[in-house]
């Protein structure tokens, strides 16, 4: 008989034992539903393969709707890595797969050692396959394991190289960008926007990738879908170029470079004078590059920009060898020949007399000029500096600066009593030689000019949206510190700031520079009445799908906005009340359409005859050439610029090109504003834009040769002096 102790034992190793067994229960449901259900998913997740799905791109289309960047759908041939991963397997497979992709073994094994494709993801071995390479590979799994077919977009760019530096192409991601796109979600080997509008708007147009995810067997093979997820198309554009208007400015450009090279400079000369007898020939002008930009200055919104030289976009996706990619776009340090820079925002110029306008109203606004725009000068073709002694000026100091040699005379071009307008008209260096000291010396040596220019966006980036913007400089103690710290100027030179550097400043020479963008912007400040705009060459953000109207044009009307950038509020606004404004405006009219001046003889205004027969009835402009004085001074060497803007409130334009190397600027570039606002009159027929040829491969140019059919609108007159 069992005693009470023993008793309770048996009851407190039942009570154990139940826990026990109770214990072992929820391990037994654990193991059996629990982690089965865990090792169910590790085993799937190995038994799967997820395909990444990437959206059809958002396309770009002109103003008026044209559609100037487009998808393709291709088909792209991917293998599963793993199924490859042994040398001997990838051999076997290789060999198998080089026949219907036309590769050989020794280039798919390239692509599987190129290390943009992570070892997890779908290895791409070919792009663009046909239809019928697809549906063999397709039907004959077991002899391509891990072969899985996909579509993917390709860019088309309809319009070839017309606009190629504002639209942009694709590329692969650059290895110093690769850690941002893929914080970003992208995957290595994706290709982005790598220029113009497709960088700049790249994660707007891009839209948002999806995915396939398939069940596999231990062969690679497919054996059915598990779960897919649709990519969501990107957000199209609408650009504010009008392809029509953007093609005319790049023939007028193009006809203009062609036609500078024609023309002879001068001759290499001996230290006295006579022609070098080793160098008798005439040096003609190289003219090798040049930009222009035509802006609506009500709204900031950039109707064209042209940049020479120019590509065309479709050698970025026409699949070209490396070694014919590497003969269009060769390296090269030498600028003139640099073809993959936009030259309208990221160019670096001196502007010459162009740049006189907004000396003008420094002098006005700051009430530098006793008696403001009545104020007079007497100019006698030079210029002594008044706060050099005399004694300083025998011991090396240059304090005596001249105006440009008139033709007529062979000598510094002499105006006598000039006041604001006049010395515009006739391009007086001498008058603002003097604005420049005095603006300077009299005002405690205050950087009143550099103030009162960057009202107009000189020396700060307008933030176009567009990369590689240049932000220009303007001369100040601080810059030449800088330069010489970086050994652009000697250590002395860059000691301080000097009368000297003004009186190069105050005639836009020096260390002033500026992108044809800012020169632009700022002429349209002139235009429209004293506000300064931030420039754009996108006028909207679409949602995805804007419908087609046609073939090869979007219908707009009926797309949904979801951003707009054409109001018209400024950035900042200028104060162009009174004679700040309108004396400038007057003389700046006097360029276009005369009179010049009589002093000794008469004479013209630096655009009168070029613009000969221009219809100013219909469009009234105004605008200041300028030549910036090259290596040496000598004139092969010389760049020409001309800005404008519309006096018309029903053609709000402004327009500013520089051709580089190209001479006076009324020889070079006023006839290129001069055509585009032909054009804009309605009085020039422009050629309609048009879908370009097929690309050419075994060209060697990086986009073939344009030109104006009738380039009647180019001709004109000369001036007078090199201005």
């Amino acid at each position: 008989m069992a005693t009470p102790a023993s008793r309770s034992r048996l009851v407190s190793l039942g009570i154990v034992a139940a826990i026990l067994m109770s214990i072992l229960g929820i391990r037994m449901w654990f193991l059996q539903s629990v982690k089965l259900e865990l090792n169910e998913d590790i085993v799937l997740s190995v038994r799967t393969r997820t395909i990444r799905l990437l959206p059809e791109r958002g396309r770009i289309f002109d103003a008026k709707g044209r559609i100037v960047a487009d998808n393709k759908r291709i088909l792209t041939a991917t293998i599963d890595r793993q199924v490859i991963k042994k040398d001997s397997n990838r051999a076997e497979v290789f060999a198998r797969l080089s026949g219907p992709l036309q590769m050989t073994v020794e280039a798919l094994e390239r692509r599987y050692q190129d290390k943009r494709y992570g070892l997890l993801e779908a290895l791409p071995l070919k792009e663009d396959i046909s239809e019928e390479t697809a549906l063999y590979l397709s039907e004959r799994v077991e002899d391509f394991p891990g072969i899985y077919v996909r579509e993917e977009w390709r860019r088309n760019y309809p319009y070839g190289a017309i606009g190629s530096h504002v639209i942009g192409y694709m590329g692969a991601i650059l290895e110093s960008t690769l850690a941002y796109y893929k914080s970003l979600g992208y995957e290595p080997n994706e290709r982005v926007g790598g220029y113009g509008i497709e960088q700049t708007y790249e994660t707007i147009l891009r839209g948002t990738p999806g995915y396939v995810r398939y069940e596999v067997d231990a062969q690679g093979r497919l054996l059915r879908q598990l779960e897919r997820v649709e990519p969501v198309l990107g957000n199209d554009i609408q650009m504010s170029i009008d392809m029509q208007l953007q093609q005319f400015t790049e023939q007028a450009l193009e006809t203009q470079l062609v036609l500078r090279r024609r023309v002879e400079a001068g001759f290499n000369r001996l230290e006295d004078g006579t022609i070098d007898p080793l160098n008798p020939d005439p040096v003609l002008y190289k003219a090798p590059a040049g930009s222009a930009v035509v802006i609506n200055h009500n709204t900031g919104q950039i109707v064209a920009m042209a940049s020479y030289p120019r590509f065309d976009l479709r050698w970025f996706t026409g699949g070209v060898t490396k070694d014919k990619f590497a003969q269009i776009f060769p390296q090269t340090d030498d600028p003139d020949q640099s073809i993959l820079v936009n030259r309208a925002v990221s160019g670096r110029y001196n502007l010459g007399s162009s740049f006189k306008p907004f000396v003008a109203y420094a002098a006005l606004n700051s009430g530098q000029l006793v008696g403001g725009a009545s104020y007079r000068y007497d100019d006698r073709g030079s210029y002594k500096l008044e706060s050099i002694p005399d004694d300083r000026c025998q011991q090396g100091v240059k304090c005596v600066f001249r105006n440009a040699i008139c033709r007529a005379t062979g000598s510094p071009c002499r105006y006598g009593l000039v006041n604001v307008e006049t010395a515009l008209a006739v391009s007086s260096d001498a008058f603002f030689y003097k604005i420049g000291e005095q603006i300077l010396t009299e005002r405690g040596y205050q950087p009143i000019l550099e103030q009162q220019v960057r009202l107009f966006g000189f020396g700060s980036p307008t933030n176009v949206d567009l990369p590689n913007e240049y932000a220009g400089t303007i001369p100040s103690k601080a810059l030449k510190k800088r330069m010489a710290d970086l050994g652009a100027i000697s250590k002395e030179s860059g000691r301080a700031y000097y009368v000297g550097d003004q009186i190069l400043f105050a005639i836009g020479q020096g260390l002033l520079s500026a992108s044809p963008l800012q020169v632009a912007n700022a002429y349209a400040v002139f235009g429209n009445g004293g506000k300064l705009m931030q420039p754009h060459v996108v006028q909207a953000v679409l949602s995805p799908g804007t419908p087609d109207l046609k073939p090869g044009l979007a219908d707009v009307a009926q797309a949904s906005i979801i951003d707009r950038f054409d109001d018209d509020k400024p950035v900042s606004t200028v104060d162009m009340t009174g004679e700040k404004r309108d004396a400038i405006v007057r003389g700046l009219q006097r360029v276009i359409t005369g009179p010049g001046v009589f002093y000794d003889f008469y004479h013209k205004t630096t655009g009168e005859l070029l613009f000969k027969g221009y219809p100013y009835n219909v469009l009234p402009i105004a605008g200041k050439t300028g030549t910036a004085q090259g290596l040496n001074n000598l004139p092969w060497n010389d760049s020409s610029a001309f800005g404008a803007f519309s006096l018309n409130a029903d053609y709000p334009y402004s327009s500013f090109a520089y051709l580089e190397k190209a001479g006076f600027g009324s020889q070079g570039a006023a006839p290129v504003v001069k055509c585009v606002f032909f054009a804009l009159s309605g009085k020039y027929k422009m050629d309609p834009v048009e879908v370009a040829e097929p690309l050419n491969v075994s060209t060697s140019f990086a986009a073939p040769p344009v030109g104006l059919r009738n380039p009647s609108c180019l001709a004109g007159g000369r001036s007078d002096s090199r201005d």
